[in-house]
């Protein structure tokens, strides 16, 4: 390893800001010496709690984030928190990056909160989170939360990096039980119902309850329900209690590996994926993927076919 990235990695290591700062940048946008930095982070990683939190837009996932955030730094715990965000189609930036609602943790030192923009596509966004979650993981953090955009499958693969899935759901706002996605549905380890002094909350929790009736996980764990009103602060210390009681329930069932298996077999499939697409794009180039484009429009050539032979090509290569 390059002795100015081993001493920046000392640095992070050693809880300096900018030093974690420029870290994420480093891996986010995958300038040079990415690879290189998080080859020599990896070995530091493995040790922080991950959670990941999803939910649908305006369920009050940021305040949920930050009040969990604030119960964690009471008991001494050190946060990184990644928020995933809609991109501005003017800047490119993230539209809600400012996290206004998490401005009170910006003096502590405690708490480091990250934005991530889509920048139009989730495309490759779960790898890139993931590598951000490593870095901050690496620089000794005892939790990191991860806070999607949306509910759709993007967020599942998201989330699926998480030790700990909590799935947010609101009374009254049209996201019933029967109009998420499946897969939400399967990957939650607790559910929130937020703004649960609203009307219909008890009406959400009897839908997840059946629902949990029809089938049953691998793992024969039943993810508790706990109500929240985020704003207030109001059942924060049950769903800390909630996430304490199933990371427990793991250790005592030994499903910790188990679970890190898993996540690694999706992560490392996902990596494959990135990396013989790069190495294809490289090969074919822009130009020959045009005439490629064109020869199939125009019913010259056969798509399958051509596939097959730049798979053969990077065999050869």
């Amino acid at each position: 390893m390059k002795l100015d990235t081993q001493v920046w990695i000392e640095q992070l290591r050693a809880g300096d800001p900018r030093a974690l700062s420029r870290a994420i940048s480093t891996v986010e946008n995958r300038a040079d010496g990415w690879a290189e930095l998080l080859k020599g982070l990896f070995p530091h990683s493995g040790h922080a709690r991950i959670l990941g939190l999803t939910g649908a837009p305006g369920s009050g996932k940021s305040t949920l984030v930050d009040q969990l955030a604030k119960h964690y730094r009471k008991e001494n715990r050190t946060v990184g928190i990644i928020a995933v965000d809609p991109t501005s189609p003017y800047t490119g930036g993230a539209i809600l990056g400012d996290r206004i609602r998490m401005q009170d943790h910006y003096s502590d030192p405690g708490i480091y909160i990250r934005s991530m923009a889509t920048r139009g596509s989730l495309g490759g966004l779960a790898r890139t989170t993931a590598d951000v979650a490593t870095v901050l993981d690496a620089s000794g953090r005892d939790l990191v939360m991860i806070e999607t955009v949306g509910v759709g499958q993007d967020e599942v693969d998201i989330v699926r990096l998480a030790d700990i899935t909590i799935v947010i759901l609101v009374p009254g706002m049209g996201d019933d039980v029967q109009t998420i996605k499946a897969g939400i549905m399967e990957i939650a380890d607790i559910f929130v119902i937020n703004k649960s002094d609203r009307e219909g909350a008890e009406r959400v929790e009897r839908e997840i309850r059946a629902m949990q009736s029809l089938a049953t996980r691998s793992d024969n764990w039943t993810p508790p329900i706990v109500k929240t009103v985020a704003s207030e602060g109001a059942g924060i210390k049950e769903l800390a209690a909630a996430i304490a009681g199933y990371e427990a329930y793991l250790h005592k069932e030994n499903l910790v590996l188990h679970r890190n298996i898993q996540n690694w077999q999706e992560r490392i499939v996902e990596m494959l994926r990135d990396a013989m697409l790069e190495k294809a794009r490289e090969q074919v180039g822009d130009g020959h993927l045009k005439t490629y484009a064109a020869e199939v429009a125009e019913h010259k050539r056969d798509p399958y076919s051509l596939v097959e032979e730049i798979i053969q090509r990077l065999g050869q290569g």
